[in-house]
């Protein structure tokens, strides 16, 4: 039968090449030439000095300028703020103890009823036996001076971002340059500024700790119903009617969560601050005892930290609800204010009695219980029994783990620790498995899984700090141009770009290292954890509690466990960074595979689909944009610990702002500071970027 017009042979066409995919080969041959290079051009391995901007003097150019004209300025402000804090800390230990407990007590019980007034009242207890009030009420004093500035500022700040588009703009990157640089780098231009005190303590808290209720005032205002606003409109209210009595009250539930993470930023904010000598105060204890690897003294004084912060939060969270929730705050306010007033009564009377009753006034020594001695014989014990162990456990870290990912296997591999020399074969095996994983993984999971593995492999064998810095460079800026589009792109060129010309990048490799390998293991661990609680509610409320325990504890008591069992060093800072920053991947990924859509879950399970089907081919594909959030938070908490972990003997970006803390160098502690701020930030738009075309392409936005 003839043709029929227009009618064309079938043709079988070749499948078309992702141009992603085509974008990454691309990418590979550029960095095997940069390798190829780099051994023949200095400046490809290595940014030359003569190329640095030297941005650090000229801060410090700036800062001795300023600090000359306005020196009074800043001595005046210091003396204004040492007298309500010198009020307030006198006021504290005058209180006799017996009164605090039962104030702290009633606090609690108008929080959160009997169950909160009784974990804060023996919480305060163990503070007063352990010995150690007199040093919790100089770290209180000092938070409770920090609060309200960050409060202050930050409502009025919330307020003009709320009301000017112009200032929003201006607002949300500052946002975001504060909440990513390290509390460190804070102290550094403040103790400049004001000189070694309790002052630097109490401002870097209070600028430190604004953000987040800033945050959570626009967030509150900007969610005001749009009812309740034309009604007040309607009833001829002014601006400044509509603003206090309207969109205030109507956002405090959220404006009240801005309240308990900025009391929580500025406790551990206030803590390390003290740390440098400025008050005798619990954090300087515990930093004190940690330098003199003595365990059960600095266990003791990180649980009275670990305790205050609980108290706060508990407290804090205990009024959001209260105030949420309008039928608990009627159902009881009669009970509630006479045991109120009952406990304001005994808080007179006690304060009364203890101006002539020395045991009322002040805990007496006698009663003083300090297990110091029995907690570090059980660590010596621990320690003896066990020493194979931890040093089996801290060598194959140290010698397979860490130092390949910072120098490469060509440098970390030695016979006396792997057993055999890297020779030539060895490197070929090497990049054929490297080949064979990339290929396997391209197979079962998509190139883009295939892709990851390659550059994981490739930095494993190289280390961060071998990776000629153009092609490090390109790497990220690949990544981030198909997660977030060339102005995410632009980003982490200039950001990295910053980081290389000022010269930290040597210090921002090693940075890299540490993080990558303590979030690597955070994020296993809490991804795990996440799917298990996720998939059982005993384990769900198991984990519960240890999590909310977890983020209250300020940054630098996770320290302690690492340096009393594994003393100094980057180990460390690996076993602080676990600890510190595993309960993002727990809560967001329990959080992403509870909340997949129970329509999807069903229409699953009526095709018959296994318990195990079921996780892996709709739950976890459909939480993964969750579950990628959770992983950027452990990023940011893990950059963080990386900077703390220089007290422990962490090299990096860290140990930059120490210098600069130590020599008083405020540019080359804010270079450094903003340095890894940039990684962070690249770090999040790129996460964020891609969850959010994720959560497009499943439907979820």
């Amino acid at each position: 039968m003839a043709a029929v017009a227009g009618d064309l042979p079938a043709v079988d066409r070749p499948p078309r090449i992702d141009r992603g995919l085509l974008a990454w080969l691309g990418l590979g041959v550029l960095v095997v030439a940069l390798f190829y290079l780099s051994a023949r051009i200095a400046f490809l391995k290595e940014i030359p000095e003569t190329w640095f901007i030297p941005l650090a003097d000229w801060v410090n150019a700036v800062i001795d300028w300023f600090l000359a004209t306005f020196r009074w300025l800043f001595r005046a402000v210091t003396a204004v703020l040492e007298v309500p804090l010198d009020w307030v800390r006198d006021f504290l230990e005058w209180l006799p103890w017996p009164a605090m407990l039962i104030a702290v007590g009633a606090i609690g019980f108008a929080s959160g009823g009997w169950r909160l007034a009784t974990f804060t009242t023996l919480a305060l207890a163990y503070m007063v036996v352990i010995g150690y009030w007199d040093k919790t009420a100089a770290t209180l004093s000092m938070a409770t001076i920090a609060v309200p500035i960050s409060l202050g500022a930050g409502l009025v700040t919330g307020i003009l971002g709320h009301r000017s588009a112009r200032a929003r703009r201006a607002i949300d990157p500052m946002l975001d340059l504060m909440q990513t640089i390290p509390t460190f780098a804070y102290l550094v231009p403040i103790l400049v500024l004001f000189g070694v005190g309790p002052v630097v303590g109490i401002l870097a808290s209070a600028i430190y700790a604004t953000p987040p209720m800033v945050r959570n005032v626009m967030l509150g205002l900007e969610r005001v119903p749009a009812e309740i606003v034309e009604s007040a409109t309607m009833s001829g209210s002014t601006r400044r009617q509509l603003l206090w009595w309207v969109k205030i009250p109507a956002a405090m539930p959220t404006i009240l969560m801005g309240v308990n993470q900025t009391t929580m930023a500025t406790l551990g904010m206030v803590v390390i601050a003290a740390m440098l000598g400025g008050i005798d105060d619990i954090g300087l204890e515990v930093f004190i005892m940690m330098k003199r690897a003595a365990f059960g003294e600095s266990l003791l004084a990180g649980l009275v930290i670990a305790l205050v912060a609980m108290i706060l939060d508990r407290i804090s969270r205990g009024f959001v609800d209260r105030r949420m929730d309008v039928r608990i705050a009627e159902s009881d306010s009669p009970h509630r204010r006479k045991m109120l007033l009952g406990a304001l009564a005994s808080v007179v009377l006690l304060s009364v009695l203890g101006q002539f009753l020395p045991d009322i006034k002040d805990y007496p020594k006698a009663w003083v219980w300090y297990p110091a001695e029995h907690l570090n014989n059980a660590l010596n014990w621990f320690t003896n029994e066990f020493f194979e162990v931890t040093s089996a456990i801290k060598t194959w870290a140290i010698f397979f783990f860490l130092l390949p990912l910072k120098l490469g296997l060509e440098k970390a591999v030695h016979p006396k620790f792997w057993g055999f020399e890297f020779t030539s074969t060895i490197k070929l095996g090497y990049w054929l498995a490297m080949i064979a994983i990339a290929l396997v993984a391209a197979r079962l999971a998509g190139w883009r899984v295939a892709v990851g593995a390659s550059i994981a492999g490739l930095i494993y064998y190289f280390g961060t700090t071998g990776l000629p810095w153009p092609a490090f460079i390109a790497i990220v800026a690949l990544l981030a141009f198909q997660a977030g589009g060339w102005r995410v792109c632009l980003l982490a060129i200039a950001g990295l770009a910053f980081i290389g010309f000022t010269g930290m990048w040597p210090h921002a490799m090693i940075s890299i290292q540490l993080c990558g390998a303590g979030v690597l293991i955070s994020f296993i661990i809490g991804a795990s954890l996440g799917v298990w609680a996720a998939l059982n509610d005993r384990v769900s409320a198991f984990l519960r509690p240890i999590n909310d325990t977890l983020q209250t504890m300020p940054i630098f008591v996770f320290l302690i466990p690492g340096i009393m069992v594994f003393l100094v060093g980057e180990f460390t800072g690996l076993i602080s960074i676990i600890l510190y920053a595993t309960v993002p991947s727990i809560r967001y990924t329990e959080l992403g595979i509870r909340n997949v859509p129970a329509q999807a879950v069903e229409a699953a399970r009526s095709f018959g689909t296994t318990r195990r089907q079921l996780l892996f081919q709709v739950q976890l594909p459909m939480a993964l944009p969750e579950i990628m959030l959770g992983l950027n938070q452990t990023i940011m908490m893990g950059l963080a610990m990386v900077v703390v972990a220089a007290l422990v003997g962490a090299k990096g970006l860290g140990s930059q702002i120490m210098i600069g803390i130590t020599w008083g160098d405020t540019g080359i502690g804010a270079v450094a500071g903003l340095s890894i701020a940039l990684i962070a930030i690249i770090i999040d738009r790129i996460i964020a970027s891609w969850s959010l075309r994720k959560k497009q392409a499943l439907g979820l936005v």
